[in-house]
């Protein structure tokens, strides 16, 4: 039986997302109260797996995440997207008028943004997890109090909903990394992979980087900056690619290489795409 952890408890997104992609798979449920928490748990090997979100459609990307992946030097192994719906619930019996506080993750208070304006009268509190907020209201049996979580959660712990999918944008998703502390990928079976890579910080230095990348026929999916800690002004990029042919992206890892303002290059995974396209 795999241990694998997640950022929350059951009934959070996280959960939903192991569900997707672990069906059919036998495995334990690790709670972690943060993202380092979950980060230090594979790092450590505590757990064979992790798995971690790192993109959202409306909220954007959780920067922290991807330092805590250079951090930990933990590799992605694969990924999978959630369409993520979002209601409001509390402890049965109450409506709208009777609730005076949101309790809720802050990914999942910036994805309901639009919501909380049309309600400028309830006070909005930031807490570890979706599911945690509408777990505490259970425990407790808190009155007044409303947390924004899923479906899953509010069946799990004896909520009831008050609205339904107020998410700003109905086509919500997130994006989770599957995560471990090493990777035995040694088949031709994936198509995607996750590249940091350091330049010098002169004129032209990232065109030339992408241009690379384009000129083999390789497709950027996502390009993120983040600052280097103690070096003003420099970034590290982390970019993912998809390609059809596994010799054009070799080919631009020995190119890649031999640019001289690259001084750093890293492979932070390589995996199977795991976007289902319509």
């Amino acid at each position: 039986m795999k241990k694998i952890a997640i950022q929350g408890v059951k009934g959070c997104f996280h959960h939903a997302a192991v569900s997707k992609y672990f069906e059919g798979c036998n495995y334990k449920l690790m709670e972690c109260s943060s993202f380092r928490e979950l980060a230090v748990s594979v790092a450590e090997s505590n757990v064979d797996i992790g798995v971690m979100a790192i993109e959202n459609t409306i909220a954007g990307t959780i920067l922290t995440n991807y330092s805590l992946l250079s951090e930990y030097k933990l590799k992605i192994v694969g990924e999978v997207y959630m369409l993520i719906q979002h209601h409001l619930m509390a402890y049965p019996g109450q409506n709208i008028e009777d609730i005076k506080e949101i309790y809720s993750h802050y990914m999942a208070i910036l994805q309901c943004k639009s919501f909380i304006e049309t309600h400028p009268y309830i006070k909005i509190s930031e807490y570890s997890d979706t599911a945690s907020a509408a777990k505490y209201i259970s425990i407790y049996k808190k009155k007044g109090l409303a947390a924004i979580a899923s479906e899953n959660a509010a069946q799990e712990y004896g909520l009831e909903i008050i609205f339904n999918n107020i998410q700003t944008i109905k086509s919500n998703f997130t994006r989770f990394f599957i995560i471990k502390n090493y990777s035995k990928q040694k088949n031709d079976s994936f198509n995607k992979a996750s590249l940091k890579f350091n330049i010098l910080h002169t004129t032209g230095s990232l065109s030339q980087i992408l241009s690379l990348i384009s000129s083999l026929g390789i497709n950027m999916t996502k390009i993120q900056s983040i600052p280097i800690i103690q070096r003003p002004w420099e970034y590290s990029f982390y970019v993912d690619i998809i390609f059809n042919n596994i010799r054009d992206y070799e080919k631009m890892k020995k190119k890649i290489q031999k640019i001289p303002c690259l001084y750093q290059l890293s492979i932070m995974g390589e995996y199977k795409n795991g976007r289902i396209r319509s």
